[in-house]
């Protein structure tokens, strides 16, 4: 079978991946597939930075804002899913642009890899860890992760609970971490030519970029998100969104705005920098380097001259 050329746009939150996917996408005629595992959920839309109709540009783009909050959604779920999306956008002679930074998803999908569900569940110690989540904290489950699989514990935040639970939950059962499970899965031929990049920032202009992304979610409105979905309790998928569980201490009239906004900014930088190390990790990764002074036509000019390099070696 004949492999399918995919373009990947990756990279940490806040680093203008989803504008140099769009501009692609137009530029090429192609369209995008979101690699984020939050940006699939309906509602929540400030808190996940979602591509509003403006920065889309007109390009269509998938696997976006489609699954009501309360529903469970696997790396494996997402890897049928995009393939399948993937698929249709060739099919119609069209290119496609997988763009996001949930490293899992983009690795899983890129070299076909597809574990999670093959393990089984375990509701009992399931639920014992969500118990000790509630107790002592995300971060409790994420040091838990981090002493049997550091990689897979780098990606996630500790607002996840769910998908910190599900790493532990697999080593359990299978006895194998979920990096583990990837390499044995490699094995597996890919469908795909990937040509990957992210804009690699200057640490200090990515933290500034992000600093300045959390001001304008809390100008378009992210206090009242937050609100609301706080107040629909069967909506838990909610709170794992950075944005949500820094704000409710504000919401509950417990600590004053700035000092929730500080911590906010804090976590979102943390959560940039474990992403940063998923994708260094991975040398397939082209990066393209920018700063306060880079503009975006720079950019997707070298990340053109990068696609065409990739194209003529594939």
């Amino acid at each position: 079978m004949e492999k399918q050329f995919l373009i990947v746009v990756c990279g940490p939150t806040a680093s203008g991946k989803t504008a140099l996917a769009a501009q692609l996408a137009k530029d090429m005629d192609g369209e995008v597939v979101s690699a984020d595992s939050m940006q699939i959920y309906k509602g929540l839309d400030i808190a996940v930075a979602k591509p509003t109709e403006q920065e889309m540009l007109g390009v269509p783009h998938h696997l976006i804002d489609f699954l009501d909050p309360q529903q469970s959604f696997s790396v494996a779920d997402y890897v049928k899913l995009a393939g399948g999306v993937i698929s249709d956008i060739a099919a119609r002679g069209k290119q496609p642009i997988v763009a996001g930074g949930t490293g899992l998803y983009i690795s899983s999908l890129v070299d076909n890899i597809s574990f999670d569900d093959e393990c089984g569940q375990d509701t009992e110690y399931r639920a014992g860890l969500a118990v000790l989540a509630k107790e002592k904290g995300g971060e409790y489950l994420l040091d838990m992760l981090k002493k049997i699989d550091p990689q897979t514990a780098a990606q996630l935040h500790p607002n996840n609970v769910k998908r910190i639970i599900r790493a532990l939950e697999v080593y359990k059962l299978s006895g194998r971490t979920m990096t583990e499970l990837r390499e044995e899965s490699r094995k597996r031929p890919s469908p795909y030519i990937p040509c990957m990049m992210m804009i690699d920032h200057d640490r200090q202009t990515l933290y500034d970029r992000i600093d300045r992304r959390v001001d304008m979610m809390l100008e378009s409105g992210l206090i009242d998100e937050a609100r609301r979905f706080y107040s629909q309790s069967e909506y838990p998928t909610a709170a794992q969104a950075i944005g949500y569980k820094e704000l409710k201490p504000y919401l509950d009239g417990k600590e004053p705005l700035e000092q929730c906004v500080d911590r906010l900014k804090q976590q979102t930088r943390r959560y940039a920098k474990r992403q940063l190390t998923w994708f260094y990790r991975d040398k397939r990764i082209f990066r393209i380097p920018a700063d306060n002074s880079t503009s975006l036509k720079e950019i997707l000019g070298n990340a053109k001259k990068y696609i065409k390099t990739c194209r003529n070696s594939g």
